[in-house]
């Protein structure tokens, strides 16, 4: 059940038509929000294909589309990124998927970020964490984060609470 909830998120969400934020990157089946908006959602994250690339592609200084390595999705450059935020009146593409060992790293004349939320990844990377604070579409402020140190961590309880399971009386 929790993996099928997943399988329903957007791919992609706007803010003031202006931000595009995802979780990888671009494909080069996309060029278009619109062409965007038409990919249905509601599946697993194919092992190619444009749902796939935007899943798991990523920004590199490289200057046509690359396969990646990792396997899945593709590396793209600066002048794929300004191709299309111009195509696609956008200012800014705001994505996660990479571990950036600062929280975040803006590349290509500030129109890509990378913001990463996980600090200290695994446990063992050492790196901080950072989440975007918007006021509008072209005003922006990181909010960086550490990771809890080990002696204030608190586990979850062993037993999970029956949030779905309790009666509401009275309704």
């Amino acid at each position: 059940m929790c993996c099928q909830v997943f399988d329903l998120l957007p791919i992609a969400a706007l803010i003031d038509e202006q931000v595009m934020c995802v979780h990888g990157g671009l494909s080069p089946l996309v060029k278009t929000l619109d062409q965007l908006r038409t990919i249905p959602r509601d599946r697993e994250i194919p092992s190619e294909g444009a749902l796939c690339d935007l899943v798991w592609s990523d920004p590199d200084e490289v200057v046509n589309w690359t396969r990646s390595q990792r396997g899945a999705g593709w590396l793209f450059g600066g002048g794929i990124v300004s191709m299309f935020n111009h195509l696609n009146d956008l200012t800014l593409i705001c994505r996660s998927h990479q571990l950036v060992m600062d929280g975040f790293k803006i590349m290509f004349e500030g129109k890509l970020a990378t913001v990463w939320s996980a600090p200290n990844y695994y446990y063992r990377c050492g790196n901080i964490a950072s989440v975007f604070s918007f006021s509008d579409a072209d005003t922006y402020e990181p909010k960086l984060f550490d990771a809890v140190p080990n002696h204030k961590r608190v586990s979850p309880a062993k037993r999970a609470l029956p949030y779905f399971c309790v009666k509401i009386n009275n309704l």
